[in-house]
């Protein structure tokens, strides 16, 4: 719950002023999203956090597939998050995506540098962004950060890697970037790094390379207990996480994972695998992704494949093509029902227990969202919707963020 006179004070002004809607326990509880990948739009394009994401001339968003965001025609990038968003939504907290795509493993000093360049250069735009809105956002690295930002009516930025190759396979480096605030780490994006296996790209899954972890992979898990970094698995094969639960010695998390016993992608965790995190205490934070849950999407993805293949050979290397094919599937199928994303959450917090489940969005590394989560700013309807499936206020509390902190301080180092 939220705590102190100064977090109380705000959400009764702005409730006074009009600025916050939805179920009082939404506003009552600290909200926490495990992914957002608004720093590649950052980076790549400028977009400044403390602007409007949704102004004029924003009708869409272009996600983070490739880490290379085209500017849109008009000059827009339009997102899904920025701070004044996330007030007026209730959300608190959320850790930003350090997106390091496989496609920077090699890359020399000239094509702009390798995974970890790319990872520092990512974090250093961040630090800088929270540093110009010092009144409205601050740096946080523990679950009593975020506790404090709450209290001060600020938003917590938390940041997380999103793919092992950051690491260029140095325990050396791992330990930088925790220095650096990282405090998790997803183990792969869409390709194996050269100690664990990933489930593969949207697209399809690809065949493993090493069983799961690789003895060094496990080294890896153990220096991120060790650090205190959460170790997240979403993105690699089962196997991998089979492995990582059977090596780690503190609760894990699946930072944008959804159910795949309702929708048939590999990237979602099957029951088997839920009941397993359950065990650990570690929790999985759904996804609200089309793709992965919504069946329909879902079944459009071979399709997708094939026009992008016809588009790359009019087109060539266009950075826009993934947001051309992604148009053209959004103008023929109806929007996700938001009805689809509770029943993930209701499915994982009955196989995992209602411990286990939070929120991990992909705003602004996704396109399709469900009807009314347009952005940040519309998370109280997921809430009342979740109280109208019966949820307590107590058991919302956990989902929205209280599952997630309660993982981080699982996560803190034990001093020697």
């Amino acid at each position: 719950m939220r705590i102190g006179s100064v977090a109380l004070a705000l959400a009764v002004a702005a409730a006074q002023a009009g600025a916050v809607e939805g179920p009082a326990a939404h506003h009552a509880a600290i909200v926490v999203d495990g992914h957002i990948d608004v720093p590649s739009a950052m980076l790549d394009v400028g977009f400044d956090i403390g602007e409007k994401g949704d102004r004029a001339g924003c009708t869409d968003v272009i996600a983070a597939y490739s880490g290379s965001l085209p500017r849109r025609d008009d000059g827009n990038y339009c997102t899904h998050f920025d701070l004044d968003r996330a007030r007026s939504g209730g959300l608190d907290a959320a850790f930003f995506s350090i997106y390091v795509a496989a496609d920077y493993v090699g890359k020399t000093a000239a094509e702009g540098g390798g995974p970890a360049r790319r990872a520092f250069d990512m974090i250093a735009t961040v630090k800088a962004q929270v540093a110009a809105h010092p009144d409205r956002a601050m740096l946080a690295t523990s679950a009593g950060d975020v506790r404090r930002a709450v209290e001060e009516g600020r938003f917590a930025v938390l940041m997380g890697i999103e793919g092992g190759y950051a690491i260029e396979d140095s325990l050396a480096l791992l330990r930088a970037f925790h220095a650096e605030g990282v405090r998790y780490m997803t183990l792969t994006h869409t390709k194996h790094t050269d100690w664990a296996d990933s489930s593969g790209g949207l697209y399809g899954p690809i065949a493993g390379a090493h069983g799961g972890l690789t003895d060094f992979g496990r080294e890896v898990v153990r220096e991120m207990n060790r650090l205190g970094m959460m170790v997240d698995i979403s993105h690699v094969a089962d196997d991998t996480v089979r492995d990582v639960l059977a090596t780690t010695t503190r609760p894990v998390i699946a930072s944008h994972s959804s159910a795949r016993a309702l929708t048939d992608h590999h990237r979602n965790i099957n029951d088997e695998l839920l009941r397993a995190i359950g065990a650990n205490g570690g929790v999985v934070m759904v996804n609200y992704y089309g793709d992965f849950i919504d069946p329909a999407f879902n079944a459009t993805l071979p399709g997708r494949y094939q026009r992008m293949a016809e588009l790359g050979a009019k087109l060539g290397d266009d950075p826009r093509i993934d947001w051309m094919v992604e148009e053209e599937t959004r103008a023929r199928l109806p929007r996700t029902p938001l009805s689809a994303l509770v029943d993930h959450i209701d499915h994982i917090a009955k196989v995992a227990g209602v411990d286990h489940v939070g929120l991990g969005s992909d705003f602004d590394g996704a396109p399709f969202m469900p009807a009314g989560l347009d952005g940040v700013q519309d998370l109280p309807k997921l809430s009342a919707a979740l109280l109208a499936r019966g949820y307590s206020d107590a058991d919302l509390a956990k989902i929205l963020g209280g599952n997630v902190l309660r993982v981080m301080e699982a996560n803190q180092p034990v001093a020697p």
